[in-house]
């Protein structure tokens, strides 16, 4: 039962010095690192976990390397399942005609015209990229490095799934095509 006397010892626990609240807020960390998970997920697929911003490379059986990301805002978010059928080093990048519709502003270079943005430190995708499809169908979202590093740790993109350009080159490096991705 919540009684006075209750909430009065909490809220003085709360101000005295070196006390911590009972519970902590657990603070993001996008560094990789080796983690435990479930037992139904095979060596080799890569699990994406949108809400806690991190993708996870399963190495061994309930062992993963995890790894921070930014997602897509919501609505433009990527669900379910696909493979990696098509992997590129510092990729080119056009972005589609629904985010030209959605944002003529940002995309404006790109309105009416067939230019497509050359791989390299400038560019959207970052230094690496792996292309998702589905039924060998483009599904047009990605796992990509950045060139917004701040941005990893949220829902900001236009669907694909971001990485800081060293960790997106390490994961690269680790999978290889055929990869079963799936998004939860």
């Amino acid at each position: 039962m919540f009684t006075r006397r209750v909430f009065l010892a909490g809220t003085a626990a709360s101000l005295l010095p070196g006390v911590a609240s009972a519970k902590k807020a657990v603070e993001y960390d996008p560094t990789p690192q080796f983690v435990r998970i479930k037992k139904q997920f095979q060596p080799g697929q890569l699990l994406v976990a949108p809400r806690s911003f991190y993708l996870y490379y399963v190495t061994e059986p309930r062992k993963a390397i995890r790894y921070g990301c930014g997602v897509g805002k919501a609505g433009l978010e990527f669900t379910g399942s696909a493979t990696i059928d098509v992997k590129k080093e510092w990729p080119t990048w056009r972005p589609t005609e629904e985010m030209i519709e959605r944002d003529p502003v940002t995309y404006a270079k790109f309105k009416d015209n067939d230019y497509v943005q050359p791989g390299g430190g400038d560019n959207p995708l970052g230094a690496r990229a792996l292309y998702l499809f589905q039924n060998g169908v483009d599904t047009y979202f990605r796992i990509h490095g950045t060139t917004q590093p701040q941005t990893i740790g949220h829902a900001v993109s236009n669907g694909c799934i971001r990485m800081l350009n060293e960790h997106v080159i390490d994961l690269y490096n680790r999978v290889p095509i055929g990869t079963v991705v799936t998004v939860v």
